[in-house]
């Protein structure tokens, strides 16, 4: 798809190139190094490869067998998602002696695996004949250290200087030293000692007995290194001892049914595998392809959704953001003072700012985002020590939305690009036209999105709470004030009466946006809508207006720019429906709170278990499944942590640290669920098993097993 707005593409804007489905794409990732190759473990030309710190080393790694790509029997990657396997078999091949290897008789296995930024595979061979076969194995290869903005389309004047490549017994490795004075390198290396070898191609010619093996090891890295069998197995090994480590951190569910286990699985282990060990603490990665690097409003929405199981992750989300805080203004950055990341990147255009993206202020969100994580995460943990350590961050955040809504006589949250270069739309919706006027026209900015101001006064009220457990009461009192001016105005401003539903926005000169959007559910969320008003939102979110049969659209059907097949304006992302879904349920909306997570779930079984970033909005049909977006992210971070998000809605769990107590509060099972249970849920010195049991129309839940200091106090109402 082509990017008309003359503006960059933004982390959730649409990629600028076609590729082939991620559907048919197969994913590694270990750190900054991901892996995105087809079915039969190929490299092909395309929007693929081999990437590291945003550039593409490998850019094309083909295997044929006697000229022939070998036929394909199946392909997938390992359930704890460090292995790629493909299970292959060859043609018919060459005359050895007088006779012809027949079709089918020789498996062929591509084992590969990413550890410490270098690429491992191993090609096992079987010759299940009962005559030995001659394997003529060619291997094409090459690099192009094409930068990811690159590879999604953005042409550049000028490049780098690759080198011809070095070509040695061993390997071949290819140079490239860009406009940014970076050295990069990619080099491929074999356990065996090729038949012929150049710069890009590589040929052995394996001789294998009747019902014999022979195994081919490769590395892909920086530099040759020999690769063999025991460099194989131990990297293997520590790799997964790695993985096992990210996907064993939390608490853990487990719950009747099978499918519905496989999905809590399948989503925890795309957690683990986007999740990074930064100096910091875990810090989870947006999502592969084009999101594999820190980014802040992403980060802070999957560390939220998974908040009550795995607090470690929002832990180390608060601390990488308030390290990467904004000191100083810039426009080109879209940066002021106090400011949240909005993404990083490491890649050549970002470090020569020929994109303002190798460290980002640009989302309008981020900041409020962050505060509310740090108030959540102090309720949940009552980990007042590290508080104390991000005090001074959460301070300059606070300022600078005070700063911000300083221009606004509303006191409004807004924002609007320093420069041509920055993002148009700041919000999570960053596409340049998921933000309008009822007829159809485009604001002019500051703009003040609805679901920011909750956001701010949510953070406001965080902030309030934290200052008085610091004995801070005046200030303390200032924030208070804060958030109720705040929310005062946004009922007043944003409150569209004869919709009964609030504006998406509010333009420069104080015009609503009249537009119905699932923004609104974020809004619900935090809290801020009365009663009254909340109940009449959450109620349309589910008509069919919004609701699809898979979850909620971003736009209601009757808006002027409605389109299912859009990226933001009609489109389903998993990540807002969780929000959507804990905003109804926290305006008393539970059947429906059960109704996305089904919906999510029942969608689910159609990716494979692993929710992409976002499908198609268009109506469901009996017998029909989900139709999905040919370039999202798959796997996403936030896409993956929605099943918790959506589970904690329906299940009413608080977790009240300081009070040593669990509170539960109306409590619903998904449909076909009637046992469900979170093992070891963890707070200070405390563990303790939950367990809920559906009797009847009605869910119990009760405590299988409890460990600490003291009792731990459960409160249930049903």
């Amino acid at each position: 798809m082509k990017n008309t707005s003359g503006t960059p593409e933004s982390p959730q804007q649409v990629p600028l190139v076609n590729e082939p489905s991620a559907q048919n794409l197969f994913v590694l990732m270990n750190h900054n190094t991901y892996l995105v190759a087809n079915a039969f473990g190929d490299i092909e030309p395309g929007a693929v490869g081999l990437f590291h710190h945003d550039t593409r080393l490998l850019s094309v790694y083909q295997l044929n067998v006697a000229g022939h790509r070998p036929s394909l029997l199946s392909a997938s990657v390992s359930q704890d998602n460090v292995y790629f396997l493909s299970h292959l078999t060859n043609h018919p091949l060459p005359l050895l002696g007088e006779e012809t290897t027949p079709e089918g008789v020789i498996h062929i296995e591509r084992k590969r695996f990413l550890w410490e930024e270098r690429m491992f595979e191993c090609i096992s061979l079987f010759n299940y004949s009962d005559q030995p076969s001659l394997l003529p194995i060619n291997l094409r290869f090459g690099g192009d250290f094409l930068d990811m903005f690159e590879v999604r389309g953005q042409s550049r004047p000028l490049r780098g200087t690759l080198t011809e490549p070095q070509v040695s017994k061993q390997g071949v490795v290819v140079r490239y030293e860009g406009l940014d004075k970076q050295p990069r390198s990619m080099a491929i290396s074999f356990s065996a000692e090729p038949a012929q070898i150049n710069g890009d191609n590589a040929s052995f010619q394996i001789e294998i007995g009747a019902h014999k093996s022979h195994e081919l090891y490769i590395e892909v890295g920086s530099s040759i290194i020999q690769p063999g069998r025991q460099r194989y197995r131990s990297a293997a090994a520590q790799a997964c001892r790695a993985m096992r480590k990210k996907e064993q951190r939390g608490a853990r569910i487990k719950a009747s049914g099978r499918l519905f286990q496989a999905w809590l699985n399948k989503s925890r282990a795309d957690l683990a595998l986007l999740t990074a060990d930064l100096p910091t603490g875990p810090y989870p990665y947006a999502g592969v392809p084009w999101y594999s690097t820190p980014f802040g409003r992403d980060a802070v929405i999957t560390a939220y959704q998974s908040l009550w199981l795995n607090p470690s992750l929002a832990r180390g989300v608060l601390a990488y953001l308030a390290a990467h805080q904004a000191t100083e203004t810039s426009t080109f950055r879209d940066a002021e003072p106090g400011k949240i990341m909005h993404e990083t990147r490491q890649g050549e255009m970002s470090r020569l700012n020929e994109l303002p993206f190798a460290r980002y202020y640009g989302g309008v969100d981020t900041t409020p985002l962050f505060l509310m994580l740090a108030d959540a995460y102090a309720r949940r943990t009552d980990d007042l020590t590290f508080i104390e350590v991000l005090w001074p961050a959460l301070e300059l955040a606070t300022s600078w939305m005070e700063n911000n809504a300083s221009k606004n006589a509303e006191g409004f949250i807004t924002y609007q690009r320093g420069e041509i270069t920055g993002l148009a739309n700041q919000g999570w919706k960053d596409s340049h036209d998921s933000i309008f006027h009822r007829d159809g026209r485009s604001p002019e900015g500051p703009i003040a999105l609805v679901e920011v101001q909750g956001y701010a006064w949510r953070a406001y009220l965080g902030m309030s709470a934290l200052a008085k457990r610091r004995g801070d009461h005046q200030t303390a009192e200032h924030w208070q004030t804060r958030a109720n001016k705040l929310r005062e105005s946004v009922e007043r401003c944003f409150w569209m009466s004869d919709q009964q539903f609030y504006a998406l926005a509010l333009d420069g000169n104080g015009e609503r946006c009249e537009v119905r959007a699932s923004n609104v559910g974020h809004l619900l969320f935090t809290g801020l809508p009365s009663a009254e008003r909340g109940k009449a939102v959450a109620q349309q979110l589910l008509t069919n207006a919004f609701y699809n049969g898979w979850g909620v659209r971003t736009l209601e059907t009757g808006a002027i720019r409605f389109n299912p097949m859009s990226y933001h304006n009609g489109s389903v992302w998993p990540h807002d429906v969780a929000l959507c879904a804990a905003g109804i349920s926290r305006y008393g909306e539970h059947i429906g709170a059960v109704r996305l997570l089904s919906g999510m779930f029942e969608a689910a079984t159609f990716f494979g278990m692993r929710l992409p970033e976002l499908f198609c909005g268009f109506k469901r049909s009996p017998g029909e499944t989900p139709v999905a977006y040919p370039v999202a992210c798959l796997p996403q971070a936030w896409a993956a942590g929605s099943v918790f998000m959506l589970l904690h809605a329906c299940l009413g769990i608080t977790v009240d640290a300081a009070d040593c107590r669990v509170v539960i509060r109306q409590p619903h099972l998904p449909i076909g669920i009637d046992r469900l249970e979170v093992r070891t849920l963890r707070f200070n010195e405390y563990s303790v098993d939950l367990g809920f049991q559906r009797i009847g129309d009605r869910v119990a839940a009760y405590i299988e097993r409890q460990q600490g200091p003291k009792l731990i106090r459960l409160d249930v109402k049903l």
